[in-house]
């Protein structure tokens, strides 16, 4: 009996595989390899014979071509983890079928309301089968979404050798929510010309644009003494954070943003009176903007410090990714036939950016140019999630038409 994407999808959910950022190992939790074990087992099942787990937890797996004219390799990417941000430990998918429409309460925390209003794709989904959770833990369709529909294409192409296709390549990632989900993979391995991550939301959009992104880790050395004797001699580090967190401009906050806003956000304040740390993330759409949001984070930094005389601070940027469009304006073909493929799976193509990232603005600089087509989830990060039966499938839909345009355009 073939499995069908919701099937798979209900069984990849209950495995826990948050990331953990403070974590130095690849990947950071073990518990990811749980999952990453199951779909080994099931690959080699499907028949991909050199499907396996690395010892970093990545999964390469190959559908061989069935054809002798040469076509570009090409890779279907997901990752494994689901994000820190909420709990996905012991998850309870529900599935409501016949989506009639309206708000939806959710089972097992009263409070945990999906309205229409503030999830308006819902609009869109009348009559479909829908999964959520019980309202207590993330749902995690960011990405497992993606990974069942990738393993459901490879289960029907290796089943239909009718549908024409040269070689394709299966890549599943680890920690890709704490952005180190391409830190250590195999390209050469890999063996792919070209990418698609299947870890985008609404059915029938492919992003080719991302932000760019950089971190900044601003350390206050400040003057500690005892309390009692602080008179004109301390400098409480706390109190200088504070004030720099208090100039930061409100209207560029993720809050206060959209389209193709960039932003400045503090993810992290720690410290004590002679030392503290604020960690940012900055994002844009074009390095120009990093530039100048960064700048004008120091500026306000030495804007305060005049009034600590005796305190000093570090300023350290580091780069995360940049706008994988650079690299796909390269390669129109890849976002092209992409664009067919939607099509021809029964839906109207939409283009757009991602005020995020995925593992294909990494992977593009790496060498392997990857767009990000929709998996079909949203409301990803919150006990909120959902995803219909029918986004998946026309997500499965999707992967195989593309099989099939490239064969065709090679």
């Amino acid at each position: 009996m073939t499995d069908t994407v919701t099937d798979r999808f209900l069984r990849y959910v209950v495995i826990d595989t948050q990331s953990d950022a403070k974590s130095a190992t690849q990947p950071s939790t073990e518990k990811q390899k749980n999952l990453g074990r199951l779909l080994v087992e099931e690959l080699l099942a499907i028949g991909l014979s050199d499907a396996h787990l690395d010892e970093h937890g990545y999964i390469y797996a190959t559908i061989p071509s069935n054809i002798d004219k040469p076509v570009p390799v090409i890779c279907f990417c997901s990752h494994m983890d689901t994000a820190p941000d909420f709990t996905g430990t012991n998850v309870k998918p529900q599935l409501i079928r016949a989506y009639a429409g309206g708000d939806i309460q959710l089972l097992g925390d009263p409070q945990q309301i999906i309205r229409v209003a503030e999830h308006p794709a819902l609009r869109d989904q009348t009559g479909n089968d829908i999964i959520t959770t019980d309202g207590t833990t993330l749902l995690g369709a960011d990405d497992k979404a993606g990974i069942a529909e990738i393993m459901t294409a490879a289960q029907f192409l290796v089943a239909n050798p009718d549908i024409k296709h040269g070689t394709i390549k299966i890549l599943f990632t680890v920690d890709e929510e704490i952005g180190r989900g391409v830190d250590k993979v195999d390209l050469k391995k890999l063996g792919a010309q070209f990418a698609y991550t299947m870890d985008g939301e609404t059915a029938g959009h492919i992003e080719d644009e991302t932000f760019s992104a950089d971190g900044v880790e601003i350390t206050i050395q400040g003057v500690a003494i005892h309390p009692g004797f602080a008179k004109g001699r301390m400098e409480n580090a706390i109190k200088i954070a504070g004030a720099i967190i208090d100039r930061l401009p409100k209207h560029l906050a993720p809050e206060t943003t959209e389209g193709r806003d960039g932003f400045v956000h503090p993810v992290s304040v720690t410290g004590a009176m002679e030392k503290a740390r604020i960690s940012l993330i900055v994002r844009d759409f074009t390095d120009e903007g990093l530039a100048s949001k960064e700048a004008m984070i120091e500026a306000i930094v030495k804007d305060v410090m005049p009034d600590y005389p005796g305190s000093s601070y570090t300023f350290e940027v580091k780069q995360q990714y940049r706008n994988m469009k650079a690299i796909l304006d390269r390669h129109p073909e890849i976002v092209d036939n992409a664009v067919e493929a939607i099509r021809r799976a029964g839906m109207e193509p939409v283009r757009g950016s991602i005020r995020g990232g995925t593992d294909g603005s990494r992977l593009s600089f790496m060498g392997l140019p990857c767009p990000n087509i929709f998996a079909g989830g949203h409301a990803f990060h919150s006990p909120l999630e959902w995803v219909s039966r029918q986004d998946m499938e026309r997500a499965v839909k999707t992967i195989v038409e593309l099989a099939k345009v490239w064969e065709e355009r090679a």
